[in-house]
């Protein structure tokens, strides 16, 4: 009786860390300039199968978790280059990139120290909600 709980017991360990090993969290640059281009990288992200994805507006940097039997990091870059953003593997489309509101058209693949005035005036904009749906 004993061995049968012992064995059920490291077959639930098992389980357990085979599931959870299967999580992978990874950052990424994406390129882009204000809030409305954090929603949009982190919706594509999570469109592409991120459980969750955090995109930090100073640092271009994109941390993002998923499940890998159900998405890689190279489908949500591709996902969010689809939405109009280069990320550090893959380039947008010039046709997504110019759907790009005007406050999110960064300089392609440029330095993250770069910024851009048509940023700070559309985030600083009393239409910013308006803008950013």
């Amino acid at each position: 009786m004993k061995t049968l709980q012992l064995f059920s017991f490291i077959a639930f360990l098992f389980i357990s860390v085979t599931s959870f090993a299967q999580t992978q969290k990874q950052t990424v640059k994406v390129w882009g300039e204000c809030g409305m281009c954090k929603k949009t990288i982190e919706k594509a992200a999570k469109q592409a199968g991120a459980a969750s994805a955090d995109w930090n507006v100073d640092s271009k940097i994109l941390t993002v978790s998923y499940d890998a039997k159900q998405a890689d990091l190279k489908g949500i870059e591709k996902s969010i280059a689809a939405a109009g953003y280069d990320t550090k593997n893959f380039t947008a489309s010039d046709e997504a990139y110019k759907k790009l509101h005007t406050c999110c058209q960064y300089e392609r693949k440029a330095s993250m120290t770069t910024t851009s005035e048509n940023a700070a005036k559309c985030c600083s904009d009393a239409n910013y909600e308006r803008l950013h749906r």
